[in-house]
């Protein structure tokens, strides 16, 4: 009895601490903030008496809300704070104003000491930084969203084209208005309608605007039911379910500039709280107080249960080399070491058919007469179980028809094996830089390769369910097949990013020199834009029919990326061209495919363009090329042998010669 009254006593002490925390203010839905730890302030300097007279002077009754933007500056420098909200475009000025009064009062409990921040709610958006922020396009600081339900068979056909024609033309309209604000309703067939909304900071030039949302729209991946990408700058978002209000979006609003909000003398008290809602919520403020009790009490069920459950399964866990939701995915991948072993007639040199910088390839047959590719990791190579379980979870949930296919594993003591489909006509390289095999390729076959390997990064980094960076695409891991498809192989090095991440860093530098991104090679940053780079290196070495490296020195260049610069800066960009090929190919494809690269290998990775841009730039004259910039470049010492010969980790003299002097930007710093 005394259990269940301390029970109830609970039930009715979360009701009543809900009831009186629901009519005090209003709620709105949380999605996310950035509050870098990089700049502080006191809680006793200017620049929070500042920050205080910004939040109050945003909140307050003389902010004009009918816009639903409002920018305010306070103080000078450097204690200067500039501040602005930016609500829904289809918010009536009283929600608006309600859902930044609730950001405000919640900012200084989020953020308590930053000197920037942003907050992100479903109705509105709060930011403020002791930097100049207005009428600036900005790509960092965002979040990205995805429905939570994948496309259902009968939605695949034209689905992602459908989406996105939807979202480009809201794009160019939001744009062209004064409010940057724009929503799409359209049928997708008899039952389903595509809800789309696209909003970018009025402050914005129509240009960056327009820039800011197709960068938007390009992140996000179209096999989901809904996405959202979420930038201080702008947003967009699709769903197949209303999800705004269509009556007030498209209802006319006094079109008038935002002004920027003076603070009066008066306006430095305080934060003050948003207003109590009415009378008439009552009823559905305490609905809302009975769910959110009962829901709270089930959760601290569940999370007992879980804490238990955690505990004894702990032990077991612990001993297996995979854990979590990759033993679900893996373990039916696991094969006897013994099949493996007779396969490949016990590892015979005369069944080797390559050699990695994590150990050596063999060809083997299985008793069923299928031909496999057997990866025995080299116990000295550095890839230990961390790597080798990365691979194994990674390749497993891959499926696409530029990846090479992943049929099993094994482990027995200190071995380590990987099992792949056998591909016959082994690497790229082996045909691209053998003077005796790159007859076998011509202009049709490469430009194929080229299309088939963007095909595969696009799907790592943006059609797959999981966002791959793969860190080390070179022409040796390129394999092809029977008829010369690119298969994207070697996934050991590869990293999972999450759904909002678009950038990493780590101290531990892997790949190959020459086709490393500077900002990865010199600062540890790599991003799909690393990738970008990577596959710029890998199409001029596919026209040139040369590695990269050997363009040491070639009239004055050091690899064959200013090389290409240079040709092209001469406008004698033909000259690049495999003397082999050059009888029979298209000039204007040649040239497309020159400049796509040095797109690719822009030293500032904001200017490279993204695979999405880069397989439509490859897919369709009407694309219009961008001017490319001088490219960044790496120069490894000669000293040893050619580092493009083998993987391994960082060493030997590195340096990053720079041919303009603009230092490599943090893009998407989470």
């Amino acid at each position: 009895m005394p259990l269940y009254a301390s029970f109830i006593f609970l039930f009715l002490f979360s009701l009543l601490t809900n009831f009186r925390a629901s009519a005090q203010s209003p709620t709105f839905k949380f999605i996310h903030d950035y509050c870098p730890n990089t700049t502080t302030y006191s809680r006793n300097s200017t620049y929070f008496t500042n920050l205080k007279t910004l939040l109050s002077s945003l909140s307050s009754g003389n902010a004009s809300y009918s816009t639903g933007f409002q920018n305010v500056t306070v103080g000078q420098a450097p204690d200067k704070v500039t501040g602005l909200f930016l609500c829904r475009g289809d918010l009536s000025p009283e929600a608006c104003r309600s859902c930044v009064a609730f950001s405000v009062n919640q900012t200084l409990i989020m953020c308590p000491n930053e000197r920037e921040a942003v907050f992100y709610y479903d109705e509105c958006m709060l930011r403020y930084s002791h930097n100049n922020i207005l009428s600036t396009l900005i790509y960092d600081r965002g979040y990205r969203m995805r429905n939570a339900n994948n496309i259902s068979s009968h939605l695949e056909d034209g689905f992602g084209d459908f989406v996105s024609s939807m979202m480009n033309q809201a794009a160019m309209e939001a744009a062209n208005n004064s409010r940057k604000f724009y929503t799409i309703t359209a049928k997708w067939n008899a039952l389903q309608s595509l809800h789309v909304l696209v909003q970018c900071t009025p402050d914005l030039r129509r240009q960056d605007c327009l820039a800011c949302l197709q960068e938007s729209i390009n992140r996000l991946s179209f096999y989901r039911l809904g996405g959202r990408q979420l930038w201080p700058s702008c947003n967009s978002r699709y769903e197949v379910y209303p999800f705004y209000n269509e009556t007030t979006a498209r209802a006319p609003r006094k079109q008038q500039a935002p002004q920027p909000l003076l603070p009066s003398p008066a306006s430095t008290s305080p934060v003050s709280s948003p207003q109590r809602p009415g009378k008439g919520g009552k009823s559905n403020v305490l609905l809302v107080a009975i769910v959110v009790s009962i829901i709270v009490a089930v959760l601290l069920f569940v999370a007992g249960f879980c804490f238990l459950t955690k505990r004894t399964k702990k032990t077991s866990d612990t001993a297996h080399p995979f854990d979590g939701d990759d033993i679900t995915t893996v373990e039916s991948l696991q094969l006897d070491y013994r099949t493996i072993q007779a396969a490949t007639n016990n590892y015979s040199e005369n069944n080797k058919i390559g050699q990695g910088g994590f150990g050596e390839v063999y060809k083997g047959t299985l008793s069923n007469g299928s031909d496999i590719a057997v990866k025995r990791l080299s116990k000295s190579s550095g890839q230990g179980d961390t790597e080798f379980k990365n691979e194994v979870a990674l390749v497993a949930k891959l499926q696409h028809r530029n990846l090479v296919r992943l049929l099993g594993f094994s482990i027995e003591g200190e071995e380590r094996i990987l099992v792949y489909e056998h591909v016959p006509n082994k690497s790229l390289d082996y045909f691209l830089f053998d003077r005796s095999n790159q007859g076998k390729l011509d202009w049709t076959r490469r430009y194929k390769i080229i299309e088939g390997i963007a095909r595969g990064i696009l799907y790592l980094h943006q059609d797959s369910r999981l966002t791959i960076i793969h860190r080390d695409l070179k022409a040796s891991n390129i394999l092809l097949d029977a008829d010369m498809n690119p298969k994207i192989s070697d996934f050991g090095m590869a990293r999972i990013f999450g759904m909002d991440q678009t950038q990493e860093n780590t101290s531990r530098i892997v790949g190959t020199y020459g086709y490393m991104a500077p900002e990865y090679a010199m600062h540890g940053q790599f991003s799909m834009k690393s990738d970008v780079y990577s596959f710029g290196v890998l199409v001029l070495e596919i026209i040139t029919g040369r590695k990269n490296s050997s363009f040491y020195e070639t009239n004055g260049a050091h690899d064959l990326v200013t090389y290409a610069w240079r040709l092209w800066g001469n406008r004698t960009s033909l000259d690049l061209v495999d003397p082999i090929i050059v009888e029979n190919f298209q000039s204007s494809e040649v040239v497309r495919c020159i400049h796509i690269g040095l797109l690719c290998v822009q030293e500032n990775l904001v200017e490279r363009p993204t695979m999405p841009t880069i397989f439509m730039m490859l897919t369709s004259n009407t694309v219009t090329l961008p001017v490319p910039r001088q490219p960044g470049f790496l120069v490894q010492s000669r000293l040893g042998n050619d580092p493009l010969d083998s993987d391994h980790q960082q060493r030997g003299s590195l340096f990053q010669g720079s041919v303009d002097s603009e230092s490599i930007t943090d893009l998407y710093p989470r």
